[in-house]
């Protein structure tokens, strides 16, 4: 039996969760799905998957053997596309994982013009805002904002964004509009999970930069959220012009202490370091410089 169609119908089991699912994503009977996942495990001498009636998970020999899976299977697909990349012809599918709320608003609009491009790449877009082993959990390309941590991932700049301190009119005219960032500590704030500071908010001054510990009376680890805890008048919201910029030119949130900025986040493209790109990551980020170097008509 083909180990390659083994580890195939592996993989697709449990990215589609069943076995009905993965035979109609490969376009096999669900016998033959089934007869290679068995010939697996009996060839392994493990079993690598759960079965009951309801759903499927993995084992932990699974778990460790699907990592592998994944990166021989990517391996194969990007040793295929080098062979062809003389065509510049980018084919296979693409997993990318993208932070949510700049997922939505900046890139979502921007996959069906890529698919239109490069039709022949199959896209899988993954929003999560936690950071993601790319390797480890099969992505091929991450787009990520803030400091990046040391690491063998590659990056490339695509934009900036500023972070900006604000909050609603009711608000302020409630408790007031700090002046400066000390005067953080007596105000309400509204605090993201995943910020690289955590607590304390840095903000560069007059005098230099300034920082203050935030006591946070909401939390979470989503930016949308984050902004409309903001807009209900629950505290000062520290998050990136494009989450806020819209409410500010409403004036339905307002910007506070001028004299101070609060930094700004680079917005990179991130991949796993290899001696060659395939050409359907190098497409995709071709295609993101492109795009953010175009400027916003609004």
């Amino acid at each position: 039996m083909d180990r390659f169609l083994e580890m195939q119908s592996f993989a697709t089991v449990v990215d589609a969760g069943s076995f009905v699912g993965a035979a109609d994503a490969l376009g096999w009977s669900k016998a033959a799905v089934s007869r290679h996942v068995n010939t697996l495990e009996s060839r392994l001498g493990v079993r690598l998957l759960h079965r009951t009636t309801r759903r499927l998970s993995l084992t932990v020999e699974g778990e460790i053997f699907l990592v592998r899976c994944r990166e021989l299977l990517a391996l194969l697909e990007e040793a295929e596309a080098e062979v062809t990349a003389g065509s510049e012809v980018a084919s296979g599918l693409l997993r990318v994982n993208v932070p949510v709320s700049f997922g939505l608003r900046r890139l979502a609009s921007l996959w069906g013009d890529f698919r239109q491009c490069h039709p022949q790449v199959r896209l899988d877009i993954d929003l999560s805002d936690r950071v993601v082993d790319l390797v480890e959990e099969g992505y091929d390309l991450a787009v990520r904002i803030g400091a990046l941590s040391s690491s063998s991932l590659v990056a490339r700049r695509l934009t900036g964004s500023r972070l900006v301190v604000c909050a609603s009119p009711d608000y302020l005219a409630a408790n007031g509009a700090p002046s400066h960032p000390r005067e953080l500590s007596d105000h309400a704030v509204i605090g993201y999970r995943y910020s690289a500071g955590g607590d304390e908010w840095r903000l560069e001054g007059p005098q230099g930069t300034v920082s203050v510990r935030v006591k946070p009376a909401i939390q979470s680890n989503n930016g949308d959220t984050c902004v409309a805890a903001a807009l209900a008048g629950q505290g000062l919201v520290m998050q990136p012009d494009f989450l806020v910029d819209d409410a500010i030119a409403s004036g339905k949130l307002v910007a506070v202490m001028p004299e101070f900025r609060a930094g700004e986040l680079g917005v990179y493209a991130v991949y796993p370091s290899r001696r060659h790109i395939a050409p359907k990551i190098r497409v995709l980020i071709e295609f993101l410089v492109e795009q953010f170097a175009i400027p916003d008509p609004g």
